[in-house]
């Protein structure tokens, strides 16, 4: 018995972190995968069964699971950007979530034959968006602009609100009586918004007092922080019912608005196992379901998804957005991206339980029509959006641009080069001089800090996913990596080595963990290149063929050549580095320093070989 809930564990983790991998690695939303993997090893081969596993600490460990995510979402809300945002946020959250409340239990109630008490249940329970099928969508995505404040925004704060709805027509079914019903809802929204706001606030005044004073040694921040959040949840909930996610998200917006201590440690430990926890969960409330869910589908239920998807987002966006200065490609993004996710998932399940023991009927229907509407959405919304956001352009362009952290003189000729080929560049320097020499060959370039709190908010990085820090400084060429560690992966930030370490092999300046990959190959620092270029060395762009191939390329500039980047057929830049295995093929294009060695090639031009003998 041990050895078979070992095996279902083991494989409920390995299941979700490799369905996020080939998501990955695809350019697939993640959790496309994820309900995959778990029907296929749910109902489909009957080889994982959650309940069996679980028991009665499966719905509790789903409901802090949710906790836990939400918290990180609240982690993610700046107060600020409710500034320009605020009331589009509030009246999706508020007249939005209404008007799809009441479209679909409307079309519960006459398109699949529900009845009203069920039909209302159901409305409400798929009001909800949420962080864990939002937020990966995003990533994925990466719409420009308000957009992504407001979805963000919006899929946070509407799953305690549409889980306290839902709590609410739930107990209005069993009390029966419309105004003794109407009397709880009162009460459940005002114990709600006065427990889970002072028990929220309470254990993150509590949590900052503890980590100002140092009182908690760095080693345990991360999981005192995690205790907390599971405390403020179990507390909120004891002394009223589902108020425990409004009391952890509200936790986590003071944490993250808050000025006595920096939380960026924490956030990025919460990341991290939100990964790990979406997937998780995923996996387990896709594998409970029953294969007879194939049979509920059916015309009527795909008519139900499509007024969800048609009618109830659109309406609910265009009544929020009315007085909201959204131009019509935003509303109409905003419009096409409306997923459901796990808190509609836990939610339905718990509640199809509890009201088939009282015997209401038709309550059966409860987690097959929300499994289809979360699968349903997921796909459309999923395959769909962003193609839509690149066409209607609220999205980033591929973001296979750079970054260039200096913009001094063989830098500049280093990004102009890699614009010529199409890719978007932006260079930043504190060097006023530089920063106008760049203007005036038509780079786009930044005046600044690159450290600065606010450059994020300040330098337009459309279409930009790495970084290369090319400044003569080892120490602020690290830093500026730790400071767009958030922003890009860290297989995209890439630094000049030390100078050195390149006069001394071995020897090691900046540990690995505070650096990114080392750029070139060995031996190549900020003076070797400055010396090339003096000498003369220009950056010169060579499309690979059968004929000259990169043989014949070292063969024609010898081994002085430093190759710098290649670019693969499908339009991908490759930044070549210390590591990386050099050998490049027909048909990509390689992006060298070379030495001059033909006639009428001026120095920094962008030379192409179409065919190795030139043109």
């Amino acid at each position: 018995m041990s050895e078979h809930v070992l095996v279902g564990l083991s494989s409920i983790v390995i299941l979700g972190i490799s369905a996020q991998w080939l998501a990955w690695k695809l350019r697939f939303p993640s959790i496309l995968f994820l309900l995959v993997f778990g029907f296929v090893a749910g109902p489909v081969t009957g080889f994982l069964h959650p309940d069996e596993l679980m028991g009665d600490l499966l719905l509790p460990f789903v409901s802090l699971c949710v906790a836990v995510i939400l918290f990180e979402g609240g982690l993610t809300l700046n107060l600020k950007e409710l500034r320009v945002i605020g009331g589009v946020v509030f009246a999706l959250i508020s007249i939005g979530m209404v008007a799809t409340w009441a479209i679909g239990s409307a079309a519960a109630y006459y398109i699949l034959n529900l009845n009203l008490q069920i039909s209302i249940l159901l409305g409400a329970i798929l009001v909800v968006t949420g962080p864990t099928v939002i937020g990966p969508l995003l990533r994925h995505i990466r719409p420009m602009g308000k957009v992504a404040d407001i979805l963000k925004w919006e899929g946070i704060t509407i799953d305690p609100i549409g889980a306290l709805l839902a709590v609410l027509v739930f107990e209005a079914i069993l009390v029966g009586e419309i105004q003794e019903a109407g009397e709880l809802a009162l009460v459940a929204i005002g114990k709600t918004i006065v427990f889970g706001g002072l028990i929220g606030s309470f254990f993150a005044a509590l949590l900052v007092l503890l980590l100002r004073k140092y009182w908690v040694p760095d080693f345990l921040q991360e999981v005192a922080t995690l205790s907390m959040v599971i405390a403020t949840f179990l507390f909120s909930d004891l002394l009223q019912s589902e108020s425990g996610l409004f009391a952890v998200t509200l936790m986590g917006v003071v944490m993250a608005n808050q000025r006595f201590v920096n939380v960026k440690h924490i956030l990025e430990f919460k990341e991290n196992l939100s990964v790990l926890i979406i997937s998780v969960l995923f996996i387990i409330l896709s594998a409970r379901l029953e294969i007879e869910i194939l049979t509920t589908l059916s015309w009527s239920s795909l008519l139900f998804l499509a007024v969800l998807v048609f009618l109830a987002r659109p309406l609910a966006v265009w009544i929020s957005s009315l007085a909201s200065g959204l131009d019509l490609k935003e509303k109409l993004f905003l419009a096409w991206m409306a997923p459901r996710g796990i808190v509609a998932a836990a939610v339905s399940s718990i509640f199809a339980l509890r009201l088939s023991e009282v015997g209401v009927p038709q309550s059966e229907v409860l987690v097959p029509m929300t499994f289809i509407v979360i699968v349903g959405t997921v796909t459309i919304y999923g395959l769909t959006a962003p193609s839509l956001a690149r066409r209607i352009g609220v999205s980033q362009s591929n973001p296979q641009g750079i970054l260039f952290f200096g913009a001094h003189s063989w830098g500049l000729e280093i990004a102009e080069a890699v614009k010529s080929k199409g890719f978007n560049v932006v260079v930043m320097d504190t060097n006023r001089a530089e920063v106008y020499r760049a203007r005036m060959k038509k780079i786009e370039s930044y005046y600044g800090s690159g450290l600065s709190e606010h450059v994020l908010d300040e330098i337009n990085l459309d279409g930009i996913g790495k970084l290369l820090a090319i400044t003569p400084n080892d120490e602020a060429n690290s830093l500026a990596v730790l400071h767009f560690n958030d922003l890009f992966e860290r297989g995209d930030l890439f630094q000049l080595r030390p100078v050195e370490q390149g006069k001394k092999p071995g020897d090691v300046i900046t540990p690995a963990h505070l650096r990114g990959r080392y750029l070139f190959k060995e031996g190549v620092d900020y003076d070797y290149l400055s010396s090339r270029f003096e000498e003369g060395a220009i950056v010169k762009s060579t499309s690979l063929t059968e004929e000259f191939d990169y043989s014949a390329f070292l063969e024609r500039y010898g081994e002085q050549a430093v190759p710098l980047f290649v670019i693969t057929p499908s339009n991908e830049l490759v930044i070549l580095s210390a590591t990386s295995e050099i050998d490049p093929q027909p048909g990509q294009t390689i992006i060298a320093l070379v030495d001059k060695v033909e006639e009428g090639v001026e120095k920094g031009e962008a030379y192409e070989l179409e065919d190795g003998l030139g043109r």
